[in-house]
């Protein structure tokens, strides 16, 4: 028998080293050749690792959430024989899930920008106890009950007087009522061995160890507050007309897509944008150097069910309205059944963030460094409105930037949103050259 370390290649794009997200054997499992053992993010994609041998595994590496140097053990396994030459095994991308983690760190490297990751109920397996029925006492038995003296201290008693329960009716695991029992009792009821109708059980609490992609969304998040000093503007738009537009181009759209808000606001975005270049930006702190972007690659940021991804819809401002649907559909399916590349998750020069149905009034979002600027689009709302002397019902919706303060004035983006809403407003403006 012999020892066989396996150590972790070279994965390529210079990283000097990745993170354990998974394991797909323990200590004493059997592997073979070519079989998966390890799930490794870099900054770039999840990479899964293939054992170039089989045998038995007899250490790994560390758990998961653990960082392994490029050329350190990350298995060791135990082979028949006493030649354990064995050639590395390809490197394969298998997720584009997790691909640019750290644009917001890193000037050149994409930002995955998530919020939580979604989860599905939690089921309480706790047993309820069966229902308390006390039984009923005898007639010879009453008269020894209510002479049965109620032991308790003079600060339980004072206490359940206070709360107004009378003690006569606090079950006691002791000779003597305590304060756990009245706990008890406020929370159970008065059978005190059942939750009362409408409560919601204890959970235990548990840990969550921080790890992979939502280990890379802390620190970049982190880092865009603490680098960037955020301010926000929100401006109320009157998008009536736009929603007389969009229920039309529906009804006449054939085969092409259904358009929700988010192209026709693209199209606005992308109009407005060259008489305000400082937003459509990127900014090397580090160098002290502002790029003005001539196209617009907007981020758009995307719900998954790892969390909050940004692909990117490349020369946004050359698409009509029907071409934008189809790109946010195609990308958010990709971004969310982990097929999106690489380059479709870096690169944007603007994000866009929308929280969709779930609304909201106002929201603040947190700049995708090393971008200037953030638009979120807020839930539109129909309230009555004066129209000069006149209330009529309005669909209003609110529309907010964040903006990096360093090089972005608040006149201008004050300017920007209005010039957005001019558009939005006269919807028929979008459709003008």
């Amino acid at each position: 028998m012999a020892l066989f370390t396996f150590k972790l290649p070279d994965i390529g794009e210079g990283i000097a080293q990745a993170e354990i997200v998974g394991w797909h054997v323990k200590v004493g499992d059997r592997v073979e050749e070519d079989q998966p053992i390890a799930d490794m993010m870099t900054d770039k994609a999840t990479v899964e690792m293939e054992s170039p041998v089989a045998g038995i595994v007899v250490r790994l590496a560390g758990e998961e959430g653990d960082q392994v140097s490029i050329g350190a053990m990350l298995v060791e396994i135990e082979v028949e024989g006493d030649d354990v030459a064995a050639p590395m095994p390809p490197v394969e991308v298998i997720e584009a899930e997790t691909a640019g983690a750290a644009e917001i760190a890193e000037a050149e490297k994409p930002l995955p920008f998530r919020g939580g990751v979604g989860v599905g109920p939690i089921e309480d397996s706790t047993p309820l106890a069966e229902p308390h029925h006390p039984p009923t006492p005898s007639p010879e038995g009453e008269g020894e009950k209510a002479s049965a003296p109620i032991l308790a201290s003079p600060a339980v008693r004072a206490r359940a007087k206070d709360l107004g329960i009378d003690l006569a009716q606090v079950k006691s695991a002791g000779d003597h009522i305590r304060h756990a029992d009245l706990d008890a009792y406020l929370l159970y009821g008065q059978g005190q061995g059942y939750r009362a109708a409408g409560a919601s059980a204890r959970r235990p609490d548990e840990q969550v160890k921080v790890i992979g992609m939502r280990r890379r969304i802390a620190e970049n998040m982190a880092a865009s507050k603490r680098h960037i000093p955020h301010f926000t503007y929100v401006e109320e738009i009157d998008v009536t007309a736009l929603e007389v537009l969009r229920e039309q181009l529906n009804a006449s759209r054939g085969d092409k897509p259904k358009l929700t808000m988010l192209p026709l606001l693209i199209v606005a975005i992308c109009k407005t944008l060259p008489d305000f270049p400082m937003l459509n930006a990127r900014y090397d702190d580090e160098a002290g150097v502002v790029t003005r972007h001539g196209s617009v690659h907007l981020g758009l940021a995307t719900q998954t069910d790892a969390g909050l991804m940004v692909p990117v819809i490349r020369d946004a401002q050359d698409r009509n309205v029907w071409q934008l649907a189809s790109e946010i559909r195609r990308l958010a399916d990709a971004a969310r059944s982990s097929k999106a590349k690489s380059e479709e998750l870096s690169g944007s020069t603007l994000t866009l963030t929308s929280l969709g149905p779930l609304g909201g009034i106002a929201t603040t979002p947190v700049i995708n460094r090393p971008e200037v600027a953030i638009i979120g689009p807020n839930r539109v709302i129909e309230r009555p409105m004066f129209r000069g002397k006149e209330i009529v019902a309005a669909k209003l919706m609110n529309l907010s930037i964040s903006c990096d303060h360093r090089v972005v004035d608040g006149w201008d983006a004050a300017s920007y949103v209005q010039a957005i809403r001019k558009l939005l407003e006269s919807p028929a403006l979008l459709f003008v050259d």
